[in-house]
């Protein structure tokens, strides 16, 4: 049976795909109460300190300024955060739990999975898909020098980063314009831009200078 309303715990999600927070919420169906959604950091911080939720989902890259400025800008002092992203990069990790998310975990995850994590963050835990404890516990260690921000990289814009890590990894257009829920022509777009603005000529050539800034 259900709980009631009144005791499954109350979420915000936040995302810039509209696709993407229809398919979170038919997957968590009643297992959370799910009170109010945003698309950029403006509207996400609107619907937090209305709803005053236990738990936000918060996507990493939002137009405005990110997940991180989410959490920085919201008044809601008994809400925690939980990142759900396709990223798996070390510096976006480690930047959103720095900026005060409880946990983070990629979009891979199952419905069972994210409610659990939901449930989880609730009751304090920090929780992360597996292979991401690792950077957490290294960066803490001391043992990634978050601080050095590749200037590269900087070059890039936030779907631009997302579109070279998917490539980098091995991604076909097609996948990767699935996954980002953009067309075709516009992962080809992206790609083109991120080899002029890195002077790279090649895919080869892409995922080993990803390789070599530990972003795969």
């Amino acid at each position: 049976m259900a709980d009631s309303s009144a005791d499954r715990v109350r979420v915000v999600i936040v995302d810039d795909h509209a696709m993407f927070r229809v398919g979170v919420k038919a997957e968590l169906g009643d297992a959370v109460d799910v009170v109010g959604e945003g698309y950029d950091v403006d509207s996400a911080v609107a619907a937090i300190e209305q709803q005053q939720p236990a738990v936000v989902l918060l996507d990493v890259h939002l137009p405005g300024g990110g997940g991180v400025e989410v959490i920085r800008r919201s008044q809601a002092p008994d809400t925690r955060y939980l990142a759900l992203s396709v990223s798996d990069a070390a510096e976006d990790v480690i930047g959103t739990i720095r900026g005060g998310a409880r946990g983070y975990v990629t979009k891979t995850i199952t419905g069972p999975e994210l409610v659990d994590a939901i449930k989880r963050v609730q009751l304090g835990d920090a929780v992360f898909s597996p292979r991401l404890a690792g950077f957490v516990l290294d960066a803490f260690a001391g043992s990634i020098e978050v601080a050095s921000v590749d200037e590269d990289l900087d070059r890039l814009s936030e779907r631009e980063r997302e579109v070279m890590r998917l490539i980098a990894r091995g991604y076909a257009y097609k996948e990767v314009a699935k996954e980002l829920f953009i067309s075709i022509k516009t992962v080809e777009t992206h790609m083109s831009s991120v080899l002029r603005k890195l002077q790279l000529s090649s895919r080869h050539e892409l995922t080993k200078w990803a390789s070599d800034r530990r972003l795969l």
